[in-house]
């Protein structure tokens, strides 16, 4: 593998290191999804660095030059973080899903709940109402 490659493989798999931690300390990654970051960045890391470990990968791989089965194995990284994201964002909807039935349901109870405190209310003005009449009938009696 070149050199130039090898500098540039380390840089990049430090700047994502540093973005996913940079990411972590200002909240807008949670710790439970930066492991796959950080493992997918130290796998690219150890590749880069050692040589011989990569050639063998691209043996492994059939890939006649070692940089590209650096490129392949990244790939299969991102697609691992994508089948998980795609995991997380179903159950998350399954989730929003039955919330929002949740808060249908309770809506639901709380104008009905509302709908006869009214009638509860009118009724009982009516009963007051009803009542005066009466005692001024008494009175006039």
């Amino acid at each position: 593998m070149n050199l130039r490659i090898q500098i540039f493989a380390v840089i990049g798999s430090l700047l994502v290191a540093g973005l996913v931690f940079e990411l972590i300390r200002k909240k807008k990654l949670l710790e439970q999804y930066s492991l796959l970051w950080f493992f997918s960045s130290l796998i690219l890391f150890v590749l880069s660095i050692w040589r011989d470990l990569l050639e063998k990968a691209a043996d492994f791989l059939g890939v006649y030059y070692a940089p590209t089965a650096l490129f392949i194995i990244m790939i299969f990284c991102g697609m691992v973080l994508f089948l998980h994201f795609s995991i997380v964002i179903s159950k998350l909807t399954e989730q929003n899903k039955t919330l929002a039935q949740e808060l249908a349901l309770l809506k639901a109870n709380i104008n009905k709940m509302s709908i006869h405190k009214n009638k509860c209310i009118s009724s009982e003005k009516k009963l007051h109402s009803e009542s005066i009449s009466i005692d001024i009938k008494n009175k006039d009696n």
